[in-house]
């Protein structure tokens, strides 16, 4: 860019300027004369030139950098975009069939065998950041994500293709017989691929509908894809068994919760739902929890595990995790499946919920201390 030094010469340019103006009237002397207060006027216009070059300098000088700034910033943001592009191809878009029903989310790469574990393949789920894992096939990281409430599963027979066919249904009271069933595909077929999810290719849980008597089973599966495991429902009445699973289904995994009614013939004596308590009792040990569930929001729960002696109870991993937290919903036995934060503190394991709506909830607290799981049951209200 050039200096204003370089519009200096401009002073003694405006004087041949004037001699000019003398030859031009050499004919005419007051011409000549008149010419020479022009010659002395154009020097006072030169001499302002030096002030014009220099705001012109400036001018430009801060032209210049307004442009550098623009093009710096838009070059940062062209490169913010390109990454931000780069990091959505990276990750593969959901499938139609992972985004339906399911409770569990995670998933591994399907394999393919036989026998009670047929067709699945080990996977690694520690639970290592609060998440939740949502019956439409998702698994939302809450803390500081803004969701707003969790789905609910296990309403259904069928949803996302995938058809849960029992066998018997019929119980008798207080006696163990064996309960079998299959996953059928859009096809008919049986489906005998799983993935393993919390250490175990299926979780099925049975409540009677008044939110009694729950249990947290794994049954195992035969080549042809019948899943079968001995049960035993206590008091008549009707229940609800829950099959919580990821099928892999044509390379795909399909995240599903399907849930079926069994009957306990009887005189049916439903119990009312306990009051909303804060602290509950579990093979010797006190479990108390902290929190309230919330609709529009995520909270933390935080559970407590103390032993005989008031001790902070020493936790162990049970599939794949410190705690397991199972949330049911009164009336319609709607199923939300919760899982914690990485490990435990003191003896207490927090997780993370967002209600799914107003209502009345059970929830019952999975835990393991020396090799054996004990469950502690609450009650919570959301209003």
């Amino acid at each position: 860019m050039p200096d204003a030094s370089d519009d200096a010469p401009r002073p003694d340019d405006a004087k041949p300027r004037a001699d000019t103006a003398e030859l031009r009237s050499a004919g005419a002397e007051p011409r000549a004369e008149n010419a020479e207060p022009r010659a002395d006027t154009a020097e006072p216009r030169a001499e302002n030139a030096e002030p014009r070059s220099d705001r012109g300098a400036g001018f430009k000088l801060a032209t210049f950098g307004a442009v550098v700034v623009v093009v710096l910033f838009a070059g940062y943001g062209i490169g913010r975009l390109n990454n931000s592009v780069d990091r959505t191809r990276s990750a593969p878009a959901p499938t139609q069939q992972q985004a339906t029903a399911g409770a569990h989310g995670h998933g591994t790469t399907p394999g393919a065998g036989t026998g009670a574990d047929a067709g699945t393949t080990p996977h690694d789920d520690t639970g290592a950041a609060p998440h939740l894992h949502n019956p439409d096939g998702t698994v939302t990281q809450v803390a500081g994500s803004g969701v707003t409430s969790q789905a609910v599963g296990g309403l259904a027979l069928t949803a996302s293709g995938l058809t849960l066919q029992p066998g018997k249904v019929l119980f008798p009271a207080g006696r163990a017989q064996p309960f079998r069933f299959r996953v059928t595909g859009a096809a008919g077929a049986p489906i005998t691929t799983y993935a393993i999810v919390h250490d175990k290719p299926l979780h099925l849980v049975v409540v009677r509908r008044d939110l009694t008597g729950f249990q947290h089973l794994h049954p195992t599966m035969a080549p042809d894809g019948t899943w079968s495991i001995d049960l035993t429902l206590a008091e008549p009445g009707s229940y609800r068994a829950i099959a919580d699973f990821t099928a892999v289904v044509g390379g795909q995994q399909t995240p599903a919760t399907l849930g079926v009614d069994l009957t306990v013939a009887g005189n049916y004596a439903p119990v009312s739902l306990p009051p909303p308590v804060t602290e509950a009792t579990a093979g010797g040990f006190t479990v108390q929890y902290a929190g309230t569930p919330r609709i529009g929001t995520t909270q933390p729960l935080l559970m407590s595990v103390r032993g005989p002696d008031g001790k902070p109870a020493a936790l162990e991993p049970y599939l794949g995790a410190y705690g397991h937290l199972v949330v049911l919903r009164e009336g319609d036995v709607g199923y939300v499946h919760v899982h914690p934060e990485a490990g435990p503190t003191g003896g207490a394991v927090k997780f993370w919920l967002a209600a799914p709506g107003p209502g009345r909830y059970r929830m019952f607290f999975d835990f393991q201390v020396a090799g054996k799981v004990h469950t502690a049951a609450f009650t919570a209200v959301v209003n």
